[in-house]
């Protein structure tokens, strides 16, 4: 996955990618970031997100998924944005699509396939299979991608050490 050792110099830089930025990837960013202090090895990653569209750049994280994180203590530190296909390309070791859809505009514009992993790949009984996207349900489907997110970021934290 990672092609060189991680240190506190030289972190992993890890981008969780949805379409909007504001349910599934900003709590995977927020997740990957707890799970890693919980650890005490949050000094080895650099973690961020963005969105693959434009339509929430600026805002902060859908309401839901700010809810279903704090009942669970877990801070979403991040607002909306786009992906930059130069710079963030440039900028971080993996790319961590949230559905196939994401990994394929992502490999489309240019980030090498080898960097584009696919969120669930790391989950224990889910690999192959898309994070759903919540927006348009209801709060169980947010408490559902939280449990998802979780398991799948717990086995790319192992990967990643």
């Amino acid at each position: 996955m990672l092609n060189r050792t991680i240190t506190p110099e030289d972190p992993a830089r890890v981008l969780m990618v949805c379409l909007g930025n504001i349910c599934r990837s900003p709590l995977a960013e927020g997740l990957l970031i707890h799970l890693a202090r919980e650890r005490d090895v949050g000094h080895l990653l650099h973690v961020d997100s963005c969105g693959t569209g434009d339509w929430h750049v600026g805002n902060p994280p859908d309401r839901r998924s700010l809810d279903v994180a704090l009942r669970h203590g877990v801070n979403l530190p991040s607002r909306a944005r786009q992906f930059d296909p130069g710079s963030d390309v440039d900028g971080f070791d993996l790319l961590v699509a949230m559905d196939a859809s994401n990994r394929e505009t992502l490999i489309a514009s240019g980030t090498p396939e080898d960097r584009v992993v696919m969120m669930l790949d790391f989950h224990p009984e889910l690999a192959g299979e898309d994070v759903p996207d919540p927006y348009y349900g209801g709060p169980d489907g947010f408490e559902n991608v939280y449990e998802m997110v979780r398991a799948a970021c717990e086995g790319l934290l192992e990967r990643l050490l």
